[in-house]
């Protein structure tokens, strides 16, 4: 999977993850309200607060990229729990995934390289692909139609896959979650955002947190009768239970080279006692494909982090 990203981007950026490249630190805390203990015994759900140390990104492997060339969304958070127990999450600002299988996300990489005169894959290629991967193009269309966040700080953060959850009495759930924000939604206007500066993303959140605390709200969705956990591109539909478990609360941030959120990885499948993973074949393949990604750019050792990259790119020019 590193390698298919690595042959996908063309050239390798010694001491940068190898997807999710461009990122920012943040920290604050957990104010969890009790209610999620109903369904797990992790400490997250323990009424009380937890730290935390957050990364938002934008997606792509090219850390001086423009935050308008990258519409997708992330942030991973980390989650420290007494007795040595933490629990790491990759969220995602879409509720599907692309692939649902490994194999698949191999095989997207090597059809979707970009051809080097043209910036864009080869349509045959892409075609072909398609052809057999009706998921894929759903997904493609979903991206299409929806409206796609005008800040991180306003978007909602999806857990992708399921998980199972074991509450005190031993009953087991699948739950997959989501943050979401307090800050009223905005739509970016996708037709004039290659106008925008390349790193208004991150500006705007600098701007935001410097200015007063940004917060979302921990939505737990157990699954219904007939809910698919194997498969991370087929959402659930309608009717399902939600339960707000507590408030995330952001009010630290700094560069990736000042932080404390570059030097580590957020593998989805370190876990705390009460939740485990699911049947998802996701969840192994990004647990180990994150571990390969950072043992290389740790060999590689640390560089500059990719929005100083980015300042010094336009500086140049």
């Amino acid at each position: 999977m590193v390698d298919s990203l690595e042959y996908n981007t063309g050239k390798i950026y010694p001491g940068f993850r190898r997807a999710h490249t461009k990122g920012i630190c943040v920290a604050g805390h957990f104010d969890s309200n009790g209610s999620g203990a109903a369904l797990s015994t992790a400490p997250l759900f323990v009424t009380g607060t937890v730290p935390v140390i957050g990364r938002f990104n934008t997606g792509g492997s090219v850390p001086a990229g423009a935050d308008a060339d990258q519409i997708f969304h992330g942030l991973g958070l980390r989650f420290l729990f007494p007795a040595r127990q933490e629990w790491r999450m990759a969220l995602d600002d879409t509720p599907i995934f692309i692939v649902s299988n490994a194999t698949d996300f191999i095989a997207l990489q090597i059809a979707s390289k970009p051809d080097p005169s043209t910036m864009q894959p080869d349509p045959s290629k892409m075609k072909a692909f398609l052809s057999v991967h009706p998921e894929t193009q759903r997904f493609l269309d979903y991206l299409a139609k929806a409206p796609t966040p005008s800040s991180f700080a306003n978007g909602t953060y999806h857990s992708i896959n399921a998980f199972r959850f074991t509450n005190a009495d031993g009953a087991t759930h699948f739950v997959r979650w989501q943050f979401e924000s307090e800050t009223p939604f905005t739509a970016i206007d996708k037709s004039t955002s290659s106008k925008l500066p390349p790193n208004f993303l991150f500006d705007d959140l600098l701007q935001r947190m410097h200015e007063a605390p940004l917060r979302w709200h921990l939505i737990l969705i157990p699954s219904n009768p007939g809910d698919r956990t194997d498969n991370a591109t087929i959402a659930w539909g309608p009717g399902h239970d939600r339960v707000d478990a507590g408030t995330l609360v952001f009010d630290q941030i700094a560069t990736e080279e000042n932080g404390h959120c570059r030097d580590f990885n957020y593998d989805p499948l370190i876990l705390p006692k009460g939740v485990s993973r699911s049947d998802d074949p996701l969840l192994p393949a990004r647990s180990a494909a994150y571990a390969v990604s950072f043992e290389r750019r740790a060999i590689e050792g640390p560089r500059p982090d990719a929005i100083t990259l980015q300042e010094e790119k336009g500086a140049a020019q």
